[in-house]
């Protein structure tokens, strides 16, 4: 079974890269970006009977830092 997880900041963080980001896109010309958030997406392999619980858990206590970022998780349908 696959699962991704996206781990974005939550409102009201700072986010230096998204605005390393907005700013390298108005040095190439896109001046219709008016914000940019950046975020990190994980794609997780894991054994069948996994529950959302069980990687909520893995989000709680490694991949996201739940004091100033929110994570979604999305399960992915296998061939």
């Amino acid at each position: 079974m696959k699962a991704r997880v996206f781990v974005t900041l939550k409102p009201g963080v700072l986010d230096p890269q998204g605005k390393a980001i907005h700013h390298a896109l108005e040095g190439l010309g896109f001046g219709g970006v008016q914000e940019v958030r950046a975020g990190k997406l994980i794609e997780l392999e894991l054994a069948d009977g996994t529950s959302d619980d069980e990687i909520a858990d893995m989000c709680r206590k490694l991949l996201a830092n739940t004091v100033i970022e929110n994570f979604k998780i999305e399960r992915m349908a296998t061939a």
